[in-house]
């Protein structure tokens, strides 16, 4: 039997992954129930995903692609007269309006690092690239207080079911970031 030419393959097998996980959460997955959900045979999984840790770590890195994608569409970042408290209170509020089970599968692959080290590095390129984002705003260290910051107030949101508070978010956000200097008189 010829062997059948599928380039989408691998993707849907991401997608599937994470469809399962959003299910089931990681105990569901496994390279059966992917194979499965993406109705491919099991050989395939472990052809593209030698480990379950090589899968969580393709589905994490695509997940993280979906709070980038909430940044890159706003672009306010480029405008340094952007009031960056309110604006990074509005990433966060968009990103959390969207499907709560995809938020939620988002932080469970992300907190999947603290047992699986091959996930650690994944986990960081989400926390170091939002920070190298803000750091075109701020210095690196308050970049970095400022993504732990945002951090917690979505895990806050997630794990005690209360709904996200954009105005406290801002004045939280607000006390990490310097005012800009202010002008010189003429």
């Amino acid at each position: 039997m010829a062997r059948r030419y599928d380039p989408e393959r691998r993707q849907r097998i991401i997608d599937a992954a994470i469809r399962v996980v959003g299910r089931g959460g990681l105990a569901a997955l496994t390279h059966r129930s992917v194979a499965a959900e993406a109705d491919v045979p099991l050989g395939s999984t472990t052809y593209h995903f030698t480990t379950l840790d090589d899968l969580m770590t393709a589905a994490l890195r695509q997940a993280n692609e979906g709070f980038a994608k909430v940044v890159a569409a706003r672009g306010a970042l480029s405008d340094p007269r952007t009031d960056l408290p309110t604006e990074l209170a509005a990433w966060l509020g968009e990103w959390l309006a969207r499907d709560r089970t995809g938020v939620e599968l988002e932080y469970e692959l992300y907190l999947a690092a603290l047992r699986r080290p091959a996930l650690r590095p994944v986990a960081a390129e989400w926390a170091d690239g939002t920070a190298a984002l803000l750091a075109r705003r701020t210095d690196p260290l308050t970049a970095r207080a400022l993504v732990a910051l945002m951090d917690g107030i979505c895990l806050q949101v997630l794990l005690t079911d209360t709904p996200y508070d954009e105005r406290y978010a801002r004045e939280a956000l607000s006390r990490l970031i310097p005012p800009p200097p202010a002008a010189a008189p003429r």
